[in-house]
């Protein structure tokens, strides 16, 4: 698989931990964990009246249960009583089993001090069981341990190196379709362009800058796209669809990537990877004028 390809999968892995709550983070983990680890890792399902006896999944060579807890909005009062319920659940269900405890979670930055300080005090309780907290940086981990097909079934098809070197003006065409036909609310202002430089100022990810540096060669095809079709407003009007959409985004406080994720899909992203590559210089096109995403302070720009 080549550095493309990789890319736009990283950056669904990365979407994924940041979206998926509850059951649907659960079951996420739970398929990573089974791609990555085969047969040793056990998926356990709720079933009936039994419930899963506080498990989403165990594996069976280190005698370890897996706990899920992907909140809509986490506190340490309801994270710590998660804890407890789940490990004090699963001590009295797989006695004999239960050599260690992990308790996977979403949230990102790590835990707060006092649920730390609590997982110190079940260690202290316990000290023939060992625990851990798993959070993102672990569950990459996973993500790298699972095959390329894997993958590709979890996320779908994506753009090669090759597809996006071979984009024509043609190609362009679905995704100008769809973003012209995006409405603007009439009452906004037109919003000023931004300046320059701007990933560390909006700290997106690896995966994000590394999708905005491959798509950067065909951004000279999309600028050649607006001067030779349509009429010449076609350009901005796009620009302040994609400004709107961004400021709607960040109006209700998304990470950086889920913004750049849902600027994908705002794009047109769904679809065959030639769709998606053509969607992804769209996008880097509009990031490079400064249309999309916070601009740096000037004087980080002059420095």
């Amino acid at each position: 698989m080549d550095l493309v390809s990789e890319a736009f999968l990283a950056l669904h892995f990365r979407t994924a931990f940041l979206e998926k709550k509850g059951t649907e983070f659960q079951d996420w983990f739970a398929k990573l964990a089974s791609d990555a680890h085969g047969a040793d890792f056990e998926i356990v399902r709720p079933y009936g009246n039994q419930g899963d006896w506080k498990c989403d999944g165990r594996m069976v060579s280190t005698g370890t249960v897996f706990q899920c807890y992907g909140p809509e909005t986490p506190t340490d009062a309801k994270t710590i009583e998660k804890m407890d319920k789940d490990f004090e659940g699963a001590l009295v269900k797989w006695p004999e089993f239960l050599k260690a405890w992990v308790f996977v979670h979403n949230h990102t930055g790590g835990q707060p001090p006092a649920v730390i300080n609590h997982l110190d005090e079940m260690r202290a309780a316990h000290p023939d069981i060992h625990f851990e907290i798993w959070a993102e940086s672990e569950l990459r981990a996973l993500h790298g341990m699972m095959s390329d097909d894997a993958k590709l079934a979890m996320y779908g098809a994506v753009p090669t190196a090759a597809i996006v070197s071979d984009l024509i003006l043609q190609d362009l065409q679905p995704v100008i379709d769809v973003l012209e036909k995006r409405e603007l609310d009439p009452n906004d202002p037109l919003s000023p362009p931004p300046s320059v430089l701007k990933l560390e100022k909006n700290a997106l990810s690896v995966e994000a800058a590394g999708l905005l540096q491959l798509g950067r060669p065909k951004t000279r095809l999309v600028e050649l796209y607006f001067r030779k079709t349509g009429p010449v407003e076609l350009g901005e009007k796009i620009a302040e669809a994609f400004r709107e959409k961004y400021s709607q985004l960040k109006a209700i406080g998304l990470q950086p990537d889920q913004i750049f994720s849902y600027l994908q899909e705002f794009a047109g992203v769904k679809g065959e990877p030639k769709r998606q590559a053509a969607s992804m210089a769209v996008m880097t096109y509009f990031f490079d004028r400064c249309d999309i995403f916070e601009d740096p302070e000037p004087e980080a720009v002059s420095g």
